[in-house]
């Protein structure tokens, strides 16, 4: 069994890590940056790269026995503890001027997250949760809502390109868009954060990397919720879609819905 004292310290350095990459991204908002294009077509600016080596700086001087795994750098050193890292989760919208991006940190053991910092500098909220421990948001506990039926709920779409092509997906979104309460697309940290405090009851995606979603899982489970991908099964280093509820019952009711074949 993991030391209490052990993840405080790492939490404590998670969250100065997080903070330090903000801090970077702040210093380029909203100025004109040097897009490059990953392999994959997908953008990468000098604040991605900063904010990563911050991260990057803080954790290993505290951990140095410890492995990294970061969205620009990959992946180094040989451990039980591997570190994921997502410098800037958000990089079209940080390129485009708009608010909605954050750091996310996790620590990964034995096969699942223990540790999870999500940091968004623009809206200046930090959320955390480690295992076992809860779940915060500047200090203040976080609850899901709880039980609700889809006719109450309230959902937010994220990614959603896999789902929509997929022959049961589109159908299923629409008809949660016309039997839910209320649907948006709030995206990124910003719904996982509404959902685990209560103001959402459901998240769905379909084209996502676990660097994104591995913090904000724990933060969603510490505060009551489900979080799986979108045929049912638990978190892993190969995770690429979300379906996360703030009650067992709506997310069993989402999940009959939805086609496997879209995870």
């Amino acid at each position: 069994m993991m030391r209490p004292v052990f993840l405080q310290r790492a939490l404590s350095a998670a969250l100065a890590a997080a903070e330090a990459a903000g801090g970077e991204l702040l210093r380029r908002y909203g100025k004109a940056l040097s897009v490059e294009r990953k392999d994959d077509q997908s953008p990468v600016t000098e604040a991605d790269r900063a904010a990563e080596a911050a991260i990057l700086a803080t954790l290993r001087a505290a951990f140095p026995d410890h492995a990294f795994y970061g969205e620009e750098s990959g992946r180094s050193g040989q451990s039980e503890f591997l570190w994921l890292i997502d410098p800037l989760d958000g990089t079209r919208s940080f390129i485009r001027s708009q608010p909605m991006f954050s750091v996310q940190i996790a620590l990964w053991h034995e096969e699942r997250v223990v540790l999870g910092v999500s940091h968004a500098p623009a809206f200046g909220e930090t959320a955390w949760a480690v295992a076992g421990g809860g779940a915060f948001l500047d200090g203040r506990p976080l609850r899901c809502r709880g039980e609700v039926a889809l006719t109450q709920a309230h959902l937010s779409f994220g990614n959603l390109k896999r789902l929509a092509a997929s022959p049961r997906g589109f159908p299923a979104l629409a008809e949660f868009v016309v039997e839910a309460e209320r649907v948006r697309g709030y995206g990124d940290f910003f719904h996982y954060h509404r959902l685990a405090e209560g103001a959402l009851d459901a998240v769905i995606e379909s084209d996502v990397h676990v660097l994104d979603v591995a913090a904000l899982s724990l933060i969603v489970e510490e505060a009551g919720g489900i979080f799986t991908d979108l045929g049912g099964r638990r978190l892993t280093l190969a995770t690429s879609s979300v379906l996360a509820a703030g009650s067992r019952e709506l997310h069993r009711e989402l999940l009959a819905r939805l086609s496997e074949e879209a995870a």
